[in-house]
């Protein structure tokens, strides 16, 4: 029987059409298509496995992306295959669903925690383990959105596989009673999965909706308009941060317990 990291060799290239050789030390993960599109517009790149689950490219400093998909499962599935590159930082840029009245769309969140409300970590570790990123990458990463945004946000993020919830008000009340500052679908699978792995890892969310209140569901026209507005921005923080930071950011070191 093959081991994991023979089976993450084997599906990394696989599932993304780009060799492990290719990818850089430093590693930007998105679940748009836009994201990945700019990145490759802004550095003359080729994008690979446009026929694949999943797209990647790497410029020529050496940071790469990866689009990803959509959910915690493939949260997981990205984190585990990276294990066969064993990059040295990971930036998840996510959108995220405000649970404030003072989180408003085009607000950026630099979550401390996920609460892991997914159960795809749970194959990872015990529910009592926390999801957290690891604090030199946001360290550095929040350092240069100060430089941008000095207003940014911080909190605990609430992380679910469920997509359609907003019709349901017992969910409602339970995530008003956890105090989550924002919900999205992939951060906590990004932070265990990323800890199993021994991967350093991190995420930038961008709020593109506020789902509790009735006129803050996310629709096209309002998606249309936090990609116009503000997806430039967000990307560009990721890209000055992962760039610099093998230069400028503190070691990080993994300890094992």
């Amino acid at each position: 029987m093959p081991s994991k990291l023979d089976l993450a060799r084997s599906w990394l290239p696989r599932y993304t059409g780009m060799s492990i050789d290719d990818f850089g030390d430093y590693i930007l993960l998105t679940n748009f298509t836009n994201y990945l599109n700019r990145f490759t517009e802004q550095f003359g790149c080729d994008v690979y496995g446009e026929d694949r689950p999943m797209q990647a490219a790497t410029n020529d400093a050496g940071l790469s992306m990866i689009n990803f998909g959509i959910g915690s499962p493939n949260a997981a599935i990205i984190m585990d295959l990276l294990s066969a590159r064993r990059p040295k930082g990971v930036l998840f840029l996510g959108k995220c669903g405000g649970l404030k009245p003072s989180t408003e769309i085009g607000h950026f969140i630099l979550p401390i925690a996920a609460i892991r409300g997914e159960g795809t970590s749970d194959d990872y570790f015990p529910p009592q383990v926390p999801a957290l990123p690891s604090f030199k990458l946001h360290k550095f990463v929040s350092q240069k959105l100060a430089e941008r945004i000095p207003d940014y946000r911080t909190g605990v993020v609430y992380t679910t596989n469920r997509r359609i919830w907003e019709h349901d008000r017992e969910f409602l009340a339970q995530l008003q009673k956890m105090t989550a500052i924002a919900i999205d679908m992939e951060t906590a699978t990004i932070f265990i999965v990323g800890h199993h792995n021994e991967i350093a890892r991190g995420a930038l969310l961008l709020v593109s909706d506020v789902p509790i209140m009735p006129d803050g569901i996310k629709t096209e026209e309002s998606d249309a308009r936090v990609t116009r507005e503000w997806t430039d921005l967000h990307l560009q923080i990721g890209i000055d941060a992962m760039t610099h930071i093998g230069a400028q950011g503190e070691p990080i070191k993994h300890f094992r317990y």
